[in-house]
C-alpha cells in the first residue's frame, strides 16, 4: 500500500498527514507551494486534480484518487486503519462522533472563510460575527466544557478535522483571539501535545510557526497578499 498525499503548505491537507501519523500507516508527501495564495500549477498538473485541490490523495494500489478531506479521512480509517479513530455505529456516542466529525467542514470552516474578508456593511458584518462566534465557536466551546474530546472521552477523527480550522486557518483569517473560548484553547493544547500532531506538522510544514496559543496574527496572509510576507515562519 502506497498513499501519496499532495500537501499544499499552510492548508487543510495537514489533517491527512496528522491522521496517518496517528494511525501509524505509511505514506508519501509531495509538497506544493502556494503562488502566493492559491494552488500552484504543480498541484493542478496532478492527474485528476485540474482544479488544484488540496488535500489530494492517490492510492496507487487501488487506483483511486480523492480530494475532499472528510472523505479522505473516512477512506483511510476504514480501508487501512482498521476503523481506528472512528466510532462504531453500536457505540453510545456514535451520534456525537458523526455530529462533530462533520461540524468542521459543514459549520465551522464556512464561517471562518466567510469572515476572512470583513464587510463594510455593519449589518452583514454583525451577522458574520454572530454566526462565527456564537453559532460555531460558542457551540464548540460549550461542548468542550463538558467533554475532553469532541466525541467523548477518547480522541477520534472528530478532533483531527477542526484542528486545522482553529489553528492554521487563522493565518488566512479571521485572526481570532481564543481567549474568550477557554475550552477550545484547552482542547487545542491537548491536541498539540500529541506526538502524532507534532510529527505531522514537522513533516508537512517544518517552517511554519504553529498557531496553538490564544492570539492570532495581527494581519492575515489574505491581507498581506500571500505567503511571501513570511509572517507565518518560525
Amino acid at each position: 500500500m502506497v498513499l501519496t498525499i499532495h500537501h499544499l503548505g499552510i492548508s487543510q491537507s495537514e489533517r491527512i498527514i496528522f491522521l496517518c501519523e496517528e494511525l501509524d500507516i505509511p505514506y508519501k508527501i509531495v509538497h506544493h507551494t502556494r503562488s502566493p495564495m492559491l494552488s500552484p500549477d504543480s498541484l493542478k498538473a496532478v492527474p485528476g486534480n485540474a482544479t488544484g485541490k488540496s488535500p489530494f490523495v492517490e492510492d496507487s494500489d487501488a487506483g483511486i484518487t480523492l480530494a475532499e478531506s472528510g472523505a479522505i479521512v473516512e477512506y483511510i480509517i476504514h480501508r487501512y486503519g482498521g476503523g481506528r479513530l472512528a466510532v462504531k455505529p453500536t457505540a453510545s456516542n456514535y451520534a456525537e462522533y458523526l455530529q462533530w466529525f462533520h461540524f468542521s467542514n459543514a459549520t465551522l470552516q464556512p464561517q471562518m472563510v466567510g469572515a476572512m474578508f470583513p464587510s463594510d456593511d455593519k449589518k452583514v458584518q454583525a451577522f458574520r460575527d454572530d454566526r462565527l462566534h456564537n453559532g460555531a465557536l460558542g457551540v464548540m466551546d460549550s461542548r468542550l466544557k463538558k467533554s475532553k474530546w469532541l466525541a467523548g472521552d477518547e480522541f477520534t477523527a472528530a478532533d483531527i478535522m477542526p484542528m486545522y480550522t482553529i489553528t492554521t486557518q487563522r493565518y488566512w483569517g479571521p485572526p481570532l483571539d481564543l481567549t474568550r473560548f477557554p475550552n477550545i484553547l484547552r482542547w487545542v493544547q491537548d491536541v498539540a501535545a500529541r506526538p502524532a500532531y507534532q510529527k505531522a506538522m514537522e513533516k508537512g510544514d517544518p517552517e511554519m510557526r504553529l498557531l496553538i496559543d490564544a492570539k492570532g496574527p495581527e494581519k492575515t496572509l489574505a491581507q498581506l497578499g500571500g505567503i511571501g510576507a513570511g509572517s507565518w515562519k518560525k
